[in-house]
Parts: structure tokens; C-alpha cells; sequence
């Protein structure tokens, strides 16, 4: 049984003391893919390093929690990120599968809406001109998450990472086509909406995720989250839809093929 964890951040320093250890084991040991994910400059640099070291996939993208708090200092940033992008493309284009994450979120910062859109929307077109999805974060922020994407198109949608429980999020989202991806909040006894929510996304729109070493599901919340830990989200989504494991395995490992347009 094979399975795809579309978001992790294996560059984060939670890993330092044993990160190749434990990219072996997810890869050897428990056959799982898995594309680790850039939040900002550095770690979209890093990303793209993890992915050439280990042959894995890797995206680049500056988040809303990590932009800068000036409009000039911004500017500067995506015009380095775009070249990042466009010295991948030319050198390795097959790392590269996405740009993200980015998105808005108004939980953490309210005080730089206006920074936040614009580094969403540049992003989005940044996506575009290389032909990219992208994976979006989005939080307290889904009536100005959704009208800057019908505005802005994302000619090849891409992905809503840890989807917040929000029917209408979910139901424009899968109009636009994008792809709802599941991390452990979905397994958490006081999660809210959640098994609706995994009914309402069609079979071939639907993610699994940790977030990685972020909100690790039951049972084992509250430890260091890995990309092994898919298996329990990919549970959580077969007891709701009344699938086997090994079907929701194999129909989120293609999806997640299908939506970073990986061909191996």
C-alpha cells in the first residue's frame, strides 16, 4: 500500500537532529511519497535542495505568515522568488510541482490585509506564467480568499493545504477546481464539521496531508508530525466514506499524481 503525504515541511528544524533518517524510513520503510512544501525564501530553498538530494518534489512560494511588513521589501522578495522559480524550471523542472504555500491568513496578522492580497495575487499570477498550480493556505479568510481566485484565475487551480471544515469554502473551492486536502484536525475528537465536510469532496478531489511535524493526528497528537502519520487521515476518511484503507490510499496517491502533474 502506497501513500502520497501532499503537504509536509521536512526542511523545518523540528527535523535537524534526524531528518535523513526519517526521509529514508518514509520512503523505504512505509512506501510514501511526499512533496515538502515552501513557506517562504529560505525554506523554499531548501525545499528544492531536500528534493534534489532525496529525489523528492518540492514547491517554492512565501506565505502570508512570512511575507515581509513593507510593500518595497515585498516587491523585492517575490522578484527573487519568480527567479527562483524560473532557475528551477530551467535547471530541474520535475522538482518543482506547485507554488505555495500561499494564501491569507487574518487569524494570526489583521494588520497587513492589504500586503497579504498582494503577495496572494502576484503569487497567483507568478503560478500562471509558468504554468503551476498552487497550494493555498487560508485562514479566518475564505470570503477574501475566494473572491481574489475568482478574479484572479489559477489556470491550473491546484490545492486547498489542511482545509479549513467551511462548506462554502469547500463547495466554491471544488467549483473552481481546486483539490481539498485533509491533515489530522479531521481525526481530533472536537473537530467540528469534519466528517461532513469529507463527504461533501468528491473521490477524485480529495488529499491526504500531515503538515508536517505539525498537527499530528490522533493518535498521536501533540508529538512530532511525519509524513508516516498519512496512514491515520487516510483512516479517518475511509471510516467516513465506508472505503477500504488501501482504495483511499490509492485514489489520494493518484490524485495527488494528477494535481502536481507528476508522471512517475
Amino acid at each position: 500500500m502506497k501513500f502520497f503525504d501532499s503537504h509536509a515541511h521536512l526542511d523545518d528544524e523540528k527535523f535537524n537532529d534526524d531528518r535523513e533518517e526519517i526521509i529514508k524510513k518514509c520512503i523505504d520503510e512505509n512506501n510514501c511519497k511526499f512533496v515538502t512544501i515552501g513557506y517562504s525564501l529560505d525554506s523554499s530553498r531548501k525545499a528544492l535542495n531536500l528534493a534534489e538530494e532525496y529525489d523528492l518534489y518540492a514547491t517554492i512560494g512565501i506565505s502570508p505568515n512570512d511575507i515581509p511588513q513593507t510593500k518595497e521589501q515585498l516587491w523585492k522578495d517575490l522578484i527573487e522568488m519568480e527567479h527562483l522559480v524560473k532557475t528551477q524550471i530551467e535547471s530541474n523542472p520535475k522538482l518543482l510541482v506547485a507554488i505555495g504555500e500561499i494564501g491569507l491568513d487574518y487569524y494570526w496578522n489583521r494588520d497587513n490585509k492589504e500586503l497579504q492580497k498582494e503577495a496572494f495575487i502576484k503569487q497567483i499570477e507568478i503560478a500562471n506564467k509558468y504554468d503551476l498550480p498552487i497550494t493555498i493556505h487560508t485562514r479566518d479568510a475564505v470570503d477574501d480568499t475566494l473572491e481574489i481566485l475568482k478574479f484572479y484565475e489559477a489556470k491550473n487551480a491546484g490545492i486547498f493545504h489542511c482545509c479549513p471544515h467551511n462548506r462554502e469554502l469547500v463547495k466554491q473551492g471544488l467549483k473552481l477546481g481546486f483539490y481539498i486536502s485533509f491533515a489530522g484536525p479531521v481525526t481530533f475528537k472536537n473537530a467540528k464539521n469534519a466528517d461532513e465536510i469529507i463527504k461533501m469532496v468528491p473521490n477524485d478531489k480529495m488529499l491526504i496531508e500531515t503538515d508536517s511535524p505539525y498537527l499530528s493526528p490522533e493518535p498521536n497528537r501533540g508529538k512530532r508530525n511525519d509524513p508516516r502519520n498519512v496512514k491515520f487521515i487516510a483512516q479517518k476518511i475511509a471510516d467516513v466514506k465506508n472505503l477500504t484503507l488501501a482504495e483511499v490510499a490509492r485514489l489520494t496517491f493518484k490524485n495527488a499524481k494528477t494535481v502536481y502533474r507528476i508522471k512517475k
